[in-house]
């Protein structure tokens, strides 16, 4: 009876210690969740920083386009051969040696903001015969025709690009349509012949033309950091584009949205802009450092930096190759000396045994 008992009593602790591990292995895997829950809100909670959004009606575009283009019943402008209708705004038609644009005849004051562009890009033309792109701008200037996709050269402020047709042809580690962002201070010039390479940035390739689906470009630019995204697959997904610290621009220019053709064309509609104000909690050392550093001028912090990682980015394919060249150059001479010192170690050999 005892000998029961005590097999008994063995039989129950040993399961009492399998339930006891089976508990202690379930409060460390809820421990372990717990954290990774609260881990992950804070990043999400740090990178929004209790960010709040609200659509600022004044800065927006959207159908039905009332009064877009009327002399003082609008907050939106029309120029050169843009015109509305009851689905879009046409910045160019689908023919040559066009451009036109519409501008918004507010400044914009605030201090941290997204623009939402819903655009289409589309023409009878086929790949790389057509042109030329659309520009979207924040800009201290408005209203003024150029050659860089329809506004002035050497303007003031941010430029984002949806370049349609590759200028400079020997450049073939991109692929067009391609997406690009430049901050100009008024005395930079955009470089057509390189498509903007040497002031981009940065950018990524967007297959935009002829869709069949809704394609959008977002622009954010909060805590002075430039983020831009594109959705164009028809998934209803942001992809990334570039995310650049240290953007500086100054307060009260303006939106628009601006287009050109050449000897290439296509259509270029924006169908909405809408703006969005956004709401970012500061720490009271952040807003004063803000408040001392008046920014009048746009610039790029670390800009040289960023020429150089595109530099050392556009090298990348050449230096594959005089590595692969040396490499191969290397093996040959170790193949030779080999060889040489083979052959007068069989001859040594063969001069032993005579």
């Amino acid at each position: 009876m005892a000998a029961v008992n005590s097999s008994e009593l063995s039989r129950s602790k040993s399961q009492l210690n399998v339930i006891s591990k089976w508990n202690i292995m379930q409060y460390k895997l809820y421990s372990t969740f717990t954290f990774l829950l609260l881990f992950v809100s804070l990043c999400f909670s740090d990178d929004d920083h209790e960010m709040e959004e609200f659509l600022k009606r004044e800065f927006s575009l959207s159908k039905p386009y009332q009064g877009v283009g009327s002399l003082g019943s609008s907050h939106w402008e029309l120029m050169g051969d843009a015109m509305v209708t009851t689905d879009q705004v046409r910045l160019t038609p689908d023919m040559q040696s066009r451009q036109g644009a519409v501008w918004s005849r507010i400044p914009c004051h605030l201090q941290d903001w997204e623009m939402q562009v819903h655009f289409k890009v589309h023409g009878q033309g086929k790949k790389n015969l057509n042109g030329d792109g659309l520009a979207i701008w924040y800009t201290k200037e408005r209203m003024q025709k150029g050659p860089v996709f329809g506004n002035m050269d050497n303007f003031t402020g941010l430029g984002v690009f949806v370049d349609t047709y590759p200028n400079e042809e020997k450049y073939i580690e991109r692929i067009f349509p391609f997406v690009i962002a430049m901050v100009g201070n008024g005395t930079i010039s955009y470089d057509h012949e390189r498509d903007g390479r040497p002031t981009e940035l940065g950018g990524c390739n967007a297959m935009v033309r002829n869709q069949n689906h809704d394609t959008f470009l977002f622009i954010r630019y909060i805590r002075r950091r430039l983020t831009v995204m594109i959705d164009i697959d028809g998934q209803h997904e942001w992809r990334d584009c570039l995310d650049i610290p240290g953007v500086r621009l100054p307060l009260g220019y303006y939106f628009g949205a601006s287009a050109i053709t050449g000897d290439l064309s296509d259509n270029h509609d924006i169908i909405s802009l809408k703006l969005y104000q956004l709401t970012v909690l500061r720490s009271k050392k952040e807003e004063k450092e803000e408040e001392q550093d008046v920014i009048t001028i746009p610039s790029v912090d670390n800009m040289e930096l960023l020429r150089l990682g595109q530099n050392e980015e556009g090298m990348s394919g050449l230096a594959i190759f005089f590595t692969v060249l040396f490499s191969m150059l290397g093996c040959i001479f170790l193949i030779v000396i080999g060889m040489v010192v083979y052959s007068h170690w069989n001859e040594s050999r063969r001069k032993r045994f005579y």
